[in-house]
């Protein structure tokens, strides 16, 4: 194979893909969790206890849950191109919405629609990656792409917390122009999403036609390899007991990640006196930390060859990193151990979406990544209730963090103990290679 073809193809392919992909992950995520830093006033000004508070931003999960598989398998159908702009657009205006909240019951229902909107918008940028990327480069594209995540919450505090200092603005408390004025440009970028995406490599017209032809052939024969071990149907990926083992392992981190992701503002406002424009830039911190984590950990997976047990370091990180935010509640050691945290759960990403794509393929895999991420994204749910009703219960959130690290550990023990997925993908495609730009 001439490397220099495959070089200069899969440079443009990052180039072309990943930046828009990061785009609007930030977007995506920012309109999920600005919730955290809405509610260092919208609870009060709506009287949410902690734990309805908790309950109605989990409500989001349970679309997700709903959702995730119809969406996913419906863009393998449809294409990318006119799906992803779909969930963009629909879920700009829900997240908008979001400032005209009256109360817990109306909050609960308004997330429960934005989960529903955005279901799909994850795993389907997953699968699509898959119809673009070699194997070899899944870890690394994965983790170029949810390096989003962290970014949104790092850039996102500071952005989110100057946004609520304009209370007052218009005859709007500052959570509600917060939501107004991070939601809007959702839709404007699903809109150009519509434009900008390419369905498949088969009518990229920005690669030759030697590139072109070497990827559709290289995506091909990895299909095909995959496809002569065993060829899974929608149904049968999804009750695959390497699926759910997946998904477990997910549930773990994912409850672990949102339930500190949600409070993470609170629990830093306890440090002690503070404005919440310096808790936007403390909360920084962490996620600063997982997006070192993330992109440095995508690549020593893809350079190793390796998904198994960077993932299982990856959660025994965030497992010790739980623990010492919870017995130091209170103090800056509280600050570290979240940021300890925070690198085990963005580190575990690229290993593990790696995983999927082993050893499914089609609509099987869109199924599977669909519903790994439904079914762990309810930790989305679960975490930030749990940390919630023990902050009632307890008057502090070391309580929650401690639950928080079990489920962490679990993730640890399921990964140690059951989550072996041997590659079926041809030992001629492992050999080292150039790295493109990205």
């Amino acid at each position: 194979m001439d490397r220099g073809l495959e070089a200069s193809t899969m440079r443009k392919v990052y180039l072309r893909l990943l930046p828009f992909a990061v785009l609007s992950y930030v977007l995506a995520y920012l309109d999920r969790i600005n919730v955290s830093f809405a509610a260092l006033t919208m609870r009060g000004d709506l009287k949410i206890s902690a734990g309805d508070f908790g309950f109605a931003v989990g409500t989001f999960y349970w679309a997700y849950f709903l959702f995730e598989v119809p969406s996913n398998v419906i863009m393998e159908k449809v294409g990318a191109r006119i799906w992803i702009a779909r969930i963009m657009i629909t879920w700009g205006i829900f997240a908008a919405a979001t400032a005209f909240v009256t109360g817990a019951t109306s909050f609960g229902v308004v997330r429960f629609l934005l989960g529903m909107a955005e279901a799909g918008f994850f795993p389907g940028l997953i699968l699509y990656f898959t119809y673009w990327f070699p194997a070899r480069h899944h870890a690394r594209i994965v983790s170029a792409f949810l390096v989003g995540l962290p970014v949104a919450v790092a850039a996102g505090a500071p952005i989110s917390t100057g946004l609520m200092s304009l209370d007052g603005l218009f005859g709007l408390r500052g959570w509600q122009v917060m939501y107004l004025a991070e939601g809007v440009p959702t839709i404007l970028i699903g809109i150009a999403a519509y434009f900008v995406l390419i369905n498949k490599p088969e009518q990229a017209t920005f690669l030759t036609a030697a590139e072109r032809d070497w990827l559709v052939a290289k995506l091909a024969s990895e299909r095909r390899a995959k496809e002569k071990v065993r060829v899974y149907s929608l149904f049968e990926s999804m009750s695959n007991p390497k699926v759910l083992l997946l998904a477990l392992n997910y549930l773990g981190i994912v409850t672990a990640s949102l339930g500190m992701l949600i409070f993470i503002p609170q629990i830093i406002k306890e440090l002690g006196p503070m404005t919440n424009m310096t808790v936007g830039w403390l909360t920084m911190i962490p996620y600063i930390c997982g997006a070192i984590s993330l992109l440095t950990w995508g690549r020593i997976s893809d350079k190793m060859n390796e998904r198994r047990w960077n993932l299982l370091l990856a959660c025994m990180l965030s497992t010790a990193g739980l623990i010492l935010a919870g017995a130091t509640m209170g103090t800056w050691w509280a600050l570290v151990g979240m940021s300890l945290a925070a690198m085990g759960f963005y580190g575990s990403k690229g290993p593990f979406f790696a995983m999927p794509p082993m050893f499914l393929s089609g609509t099987a895999l869109a199924a599977g990544i669909a519903w790994i991420n439904s079914l762990g994204n309810l930790g989305g749910f679960f975490g930030p209730w749990w940390v919630g009703v023990m902050k009632d219960a307890t008057g502090s959130f070391s309580g929650g963090l401690y639950g928080l690290a079990l489920l962490s550990l679990v993730s640890s023990v399921v990964c140690a103990l059951f989550l072996h997925i041997p590659d079926v993908i041809s030992s001629t495609d492992r050999r080292p290679e150039a790295t493109p730009a990205q």
